[in-house]
């Protein structure tokens, strides 16, 4: 069994003519140990996604769909069962540690919190845990009695994975972990994530704007547009070779060390993603698209098969079986014109 299956999931914010949809219909799998990425530009439902699956969204969402977590629907659950899968069953580590810690308690108290909470630990007990966990996390135990603003943004960032890790998760939610960071930070931060993950046997659900840094650190990674999964695959093939014109521009707009060419001209995508309340016709992503046809105006695209364990919701997606794919024709064929 899956430890985490989304199965059409359905966000709308507001209700009636003013409902505006954030996700449309996600379906996605995250396997006992597996590490899965989520891309897209600003606005196209990641952290909506992040937030819906431990129902954290303000009350004006409205979620439809399954949210299976080791088999129990998140979205059914009475709220004393959900509070208890809240940090034990699955964690959070949010964008922004200085916004989501808070500035008056000290850090080892705010670690300690989710064990006291849980009463999985007296209160000394609780505290040596969390001097432990910052030790885990790379700072010193003496950092406990710390408050945030006495803390680098490395540092707080660290805390947040501390606190993420306190329970024993399955899960653990990095949404935007590493955005506000130093590139030189941002690479230890990732490192240990992925090293904290590996030797706990903790299953990843990893959000970023960064095809890059998801590539290097996930499994698999899905990219999202316009709230709706447009790619999916192992995460290397989708960095390296996306058969989606998005994935594509996503990952062309990351200039490669030692590639002259992406150095001197690297790939972009003019525009911005739609607006969620008017959304176009056909595929979404139709407008932008620099390999469009006439019918992407008029037909939306559901994810097909797009190789071994591939999928891409594009009509120029072929079989690998057939050789080049239509998506590479049309890119070669629009280059030469």
């Amino acid at each position: 069994m899956s430890l985490l299956e989304i199965k059409d999931l359905h966000v709308t914010y507001g209700s009636g003519a003013a409902a505006v949809p954030a996700v449309r219909g996600v379906d996605l799998t995250v396997e006992t140990g597996q590490k899965v990425g989520i891309a897209g530009e600003s606005g196209c439902g990641k952290s909506t996604l992040a937030l819906a699956l431990l129902r954290l969204l303000p009350a004006s969402a409205k979620l439809t769909g399954e949210i299976l977590l080791d088999g129990e629907d998140v979205l059914a659950m009475k709220w004393g069962r959900l509070r208890a899968v809240r940090w034990a069953g699955a964690s959070i580590v949010f964008q922004g540690a200085m916004h989501s810690l808070n500035a008056v308690h000290r850090i080892g108290d705010q670690i300690a919190e989710p064990l006291l909470v849980h009463r999985q630990a007296t209160q000394a007990a609780a505290r040596k845990r969390a001097g432990a966990l910052l030790e885990q996390v790379g700072l010193p135990a003496a950092r406990a009695d710390a408050y945030p603003h006495e803390l680098s943004g490395g540092m707080r960032q660290r805390v947040m994975i501390a606190m993420a890790l306190a329970c024993d998760p399955q899960l653990i939610v990095a949404d935007e972990p590493t955005t506000a960071l130093d590139v030189m930070i941002q690479a230890q931060i990732l490192r240990l994530i992925e090293h904290l993950v590996a030797q706990q046997d903790i299953s990843l659900l990893m959000i970023s704007h960064d095809l890059a840094v998801l590539s290097d650190t996930c499994d698999r990674l899905a990219v999202m547009y316009a709230g709706r999964i447009v790619e999916e695959g192992p995460a290397q093939q989708v960095f390296a070779a996306a058969e989606h014109p998005y994935g594509r521009a996503l990952s062309g707009a990351f200039p490669r060390i030692g590639d002259a060419a992406s150095r001197r001209a690297p790939r972009g995508l003019p525009g911005d993603p739609p607006d969620p309340a008017d959304l176009p016709t056909g595929c979404t992503f139709h407008p932008r698209c620099p390999v469009a046809l006439d019918e992407c105006a008029t037909e939306d695209q559901a994810l097909r098969d797009a190789g071994p364990e591939r999928r891409a919701a594009c009509v120029l997606v072929a079989p690998r079986a057939a050789g080049a794919s239509g998506l590479q024709d049309a890119e070669e064929a629009r280059s030469t014109s």
